[in-house]
């Protein structure tokens, strides 16, 4: 299956390129700067044009992933090379715009599904991620990207694009705007961010990351995403609305007409509880691993890079509210700490038997004859690095004491001090190491 992935080299684009590659389709994408998209494409193994036409008119399947604003010509540009039987997608934020687009310029014969993922180009996988599908008709291809996308764990929302418009002005519209809107605050004030930080409750730590999340991004998509949506005026107007009504009954100190507000806006949202218990988990989830690291200093910690997957190993030297220092190969090596996830040990230890030079060795040992050999070979697989632990022999003989029993062990260590665990391990036991 051959897809086109038009605005292939950046951003959400890139992603989806990345992504349908790791699954093997054949993938091919356009951009306008020749440099970079030969670049992108060498680098994720892709195919690439600069011309959309050329791209569009061999692909079985077109993802239009350009901004906005060049949505309905570019779809105009595409739709009419497309070959009989293939399907065009889009993955913009708006749906009405480029639906309507689709149903004006594409030929009989071709299927459409405009679509918007829920997400954006940091995520690691689509597992558990939101993609909204607006089906104008549900065709061969919608029946495939659906059942694609479901093996791929993502959650699919099927709706219509005026229904998805609607609530985009909510979702996206208002809380991009609340977002943007603090953010220029705190600057207009002149805020130092991380000195509020060291007054600030758990809450209001998370709520300057989502902020951060959204403000550092694209400004140009995200103007777009206000203007582009029809229904985003009504929604903005209605938050100035209830924002000066509220400050009225602050300068007024109208208390009981405030609460009543907030009583109200707060019954209106769904499950209080558990709105509650998610965002305790949250918190937790945060401090959980920074207690984690604080118990291991001292100790060997494997760190992976959330964005690059880069794994570093070593001893543990020092955390700070935003660095983790480890010494690394005899060298201090200094990441930032929300930048990393801790291994657990199970990660730990298969990134060392990938990555270390392992050594093996036998070890012959005397026990009574009435021991388990199968016992004493798992205990000794428990040991911190040692792994493929196997009895390779069992003797009794003329060298081996009458209710004796020699039991050859073969392990191996990640690294050589894992040895002498083994032997004390042993000798624990009651062996008699020969």
């Amino acid at each position: 299956m051959q897809i086109a992935i038009i605005g292939g080299t950046r951003g959400l684009g890139k992603w989806i390129a990345t992504f349908l590659k790791s699954r093997d389709f054949n993938v091919v994408i356009t951009g306008r700067d020749q440099i970079i998209g030969e670049r992108v494409s060498k680098k994720i193994g892709a195919d690439y044009t600069n011309s959309n036409i050329n791209a569009a008119s061999e692909a079985d399947v077109v993802i239009v992933s350009v901004p906005i604003d060049a949505m309905t010509s570019t779809i105009k540009e595409v739709a009419k090379v497309m070959k009989k039987g293939s399907l065009l997608m889009d993955v913009t934020s708006v749906k009405e715009e480029p639906a309507k687009a689709m149903k004006n310029y594409v030929r009989q014969g071709i299927e459409v599904l405009p679509t918007h993922p829920m997400f954006g180009p940091r995520i690691r996988s689509l597992d558990g991620q939101v993609v909204v599908l607006t089906p104008q008709e549900k065709g061969k291809w919608y029946n495939k990207v659906y059942n694609f996308l479901e093996k791929e764990n993502a959650r699919v929302l099927v709706t219509t694009p005026e229904m998805h418009d609607q609530m985009m002005s909510i979702v996206q519209g208002l809380t991009h705007f609340a977002y943007i809107s603090i953010a220029a605050t705190i600057e207009r004030l002149q805020v130092d961010i991380k000195e509020s930080r060291k007054f600030a409750s758990p809450i209001y730590n998370l709520m300057v990351d989502m902020i951060a999340r959204i403000v550092a991004q694209n400004p140009y998509l995200f103007y777009s995403i206000q203007t582009h949506n029809i229904y985003t005026k009504k929604t903005h107007e209605t938050f100035i609305s209830t924002y000066k009504d509220l400050m009225n009954l602050v300068s007024n100190q109208n208390e009981s007409e405030f609460v009543s507000v907030m009583g109200s806006a707060a019954k209106h949202l769904d499950d209080l509880e558990a709105a509650l218990g998610r965002s305790d988990k949250a918190i937790s989830a945060l401090n959980e691993e920074i207690i984690l690291l604080k118990n291991s200093i001292g100790k060997e910690v494997g760190l992976r890079h959330i964005y690059s997957g880069k794994i570093h190993v070593g001893i543990l030297k020092d955390i700070s509210p935003d660095f983790v220092v480890l010494k690394e190969n005899n060298k201090e090596v200094k990441v930032k700490l929300s930048n990393v996830e801790v291994l657990d040990d199970k990660e730990l230890l298969k990134w060392k038997i990938d990555n270390s030079h392992k050594k093996s060795f036998d070890v012959s040992t005397i026990f009574p004859e009435t021991c388990n050999p199968k016992i004493i070979a798992n205990t000794i697989n428990n040991l911190e690095d040692v792994i493929n632990v196997e009895i390779i022999d069992l003797y009794h003989g003329n060298q081996i004491p009458s209710g004796k029993i020699s039991i050859t062990i073969r392990y191996e260590v990640i690294n050589r001090e894992a040895r002498l665990n083994v032997e004390n391990l042993l000798k624990g036991f009651g062996a008699e190491i020969r």
